[in-house]
């Protein structure tokens, strides 16, 4: 593929960055087979293909439309399409500059403004953990569309008071700690059961990735640098790594030196942080030969444990089969979907609130795989692949270091 930036885009990081891009794009089509939205939509311009066309079109100078900006919005970003490229195609970070573009020369309606302003501003907001407390209090008499977003409240146990010489930074993140509190603490009881404590830097926050994905990157960038400040003491005391229990996170964390490398001031702090961090499923292997004798009794191996693997997981973070393999270690019997594994569950960030129609199919298209399985609780890795997933079914849907601590406290 030949792209030649009009002049507009030639002078441009961004758009230098996506010609960069394009180049390795063959046009071969193979991203459509894993595409959520092209299997649901069958629509060539709602697949990675159609979509780098539009891209490839604007930068040359054609005037994007609303009817561009729709099928770039229908994008869940789940990265399928880069696990599946044989070229090496980075169209996660393509689509980030591609929404940018097409954003900056076509308004959106005002209400479309508004949502998206108050999913930005609100969800990292000081003030959400008081309202999701309100929405527990009243969600008896909520309408069941409402009722999906908003969690039972949850008793996240004790958090562990040992100290240890062995220490792991963790993000507790901006919604997880109101809305599934224990995801936190299970996994510092997890980690306190191997030996290591778990440290919370108090003024970090969101991880970023909520403005820099609805097109606010300076504030996302805001983010990003806040948190490289707050952890940065305990990086130079010598932390051992940045653990992320949400894979959202974790996947934008181990992006900060990229998205942050023209920053002079961050460049060198942002790649350091994003070599320090790790998905918790990444610790697993070293904590199995701890954990197993401290396993009060052994897992009901009777019992199925479903693992949905998140696409911010399997495919922006290319993790694949750590947590069956080390879970199944300890003693858990632990499977995927015999069928389409790979794809997203619709929830893909803020993706279920602002595409619901599209976000519902995904998520019972994947309910009805899990439930082949029969199992007694479904497992994932992401808070929202879990609280998306429950508003869908009657079975438990938790994190699976949930299970793993349940097994170590029984």
């Amino acid at each position: 593929m030949q792209t030649q930036l009009s002049p507009e885009y030639q002078a441009r990081a961004d758009g230098r960055a996506a010609e960069a891009i394009l180049r390795k794009c063959v046009h071969c089509g193979f991203c459509t087979a894993t595409c959520p939205t092209y299997q649901l939509l069958g629509d060539e311009l709602d697949g990675p293909r159609g979509r780098i066309y539009l891209m490839k079109q604007v930068l040359e100078g054609a005037e994007p439309t609303r009817k561009t900006q729709m099928h770039l919005d229908r994008c869940l970003t789940c990265r399928n399409c880069e696990t599946t490229c044989p070229s090496g195609v980075d169209y996660g970070h393509l689509i980030d500059i591609g929404r940018k573009i097409v954003d900056e020369k076509v308004p959106r309606p005002a209400s479309e403004k508004a949502v998206r302003w108050l999913l930005k501003e609100g969800l990292p907001s000081p003030l959400f953990g008081p309202a999701m407390k309100l929405g527990q209090l009243v969600r008896p008499l909520m309408p069941e569309v409402l009722k999906n977003k908003v969690p039972a409240r949850q008793n996240p146990g004790a958090w562990p008071t040992q100290t240890h010489a062995r220490k792991v930074l963790m993000l507790a993140g901006c919604v997880q700690p109101s809305m599934m509190p224990n995801i936190n603490s299970a996994t510092a009881r997890v980690l306190d059961a191997a030996g290591i404590q778990t440290v919370v830097a108090p003024k970090a926050g969101c991880c970023g990735a909520v403005k820099f994905h609805l097109n606010d990157q300076d504030g996302g960038k805001a983010e990003m640098r806040a948190n490289i400040d707050a952890w940065w003491p305990e990086v130079e005391a010598g932390v051992e790594a940045i653990v992320m229990n949400a894979s959202g996170c974790g996947v934008t964390v181990k992006e900060y030196g990229h998205i942050l490398a023209d920053d002079p001031a961050y460049a060198a702090k942002a790649a350091r942080i994003s070599a320090l961090t790790q998905d918790l499923s990444e610790l697993l292997p070293a904590l199995v030969p701890a954990l197993k004798p401290k396993l009060a009794k052994a897992p009901d191996g009777s019992k199925v444990v479903g693992f949905h693997p998140p696409c911010t997981l399997q495919h922006g973070q290319q993790l694949k089969g750590g947590v069956e393999q080390h879970l199944s270690a300890l003693g858990f019997t632990v499977m995927v979907a015999k069928n389409e594994a790979h794809l997203c569950c619709g929830s893909a960030g803020t993706y279920s609130l602002l595409n619901p129609k599209l976000s519902y199919q995904l998520r019972d298209r994947k309910l009805g795989h899990l439930n082949e399985l029969k199992p007694a609780v479904i497992t994932s890795a992401n808070i929202g692949c879990i609280t998306h997933l429950q508003s869908g079914t009657q079975t438990p849907v938790k994190h699976w270091v949930e299970v793993l601590d349940d097994a170590l406290r029984c």
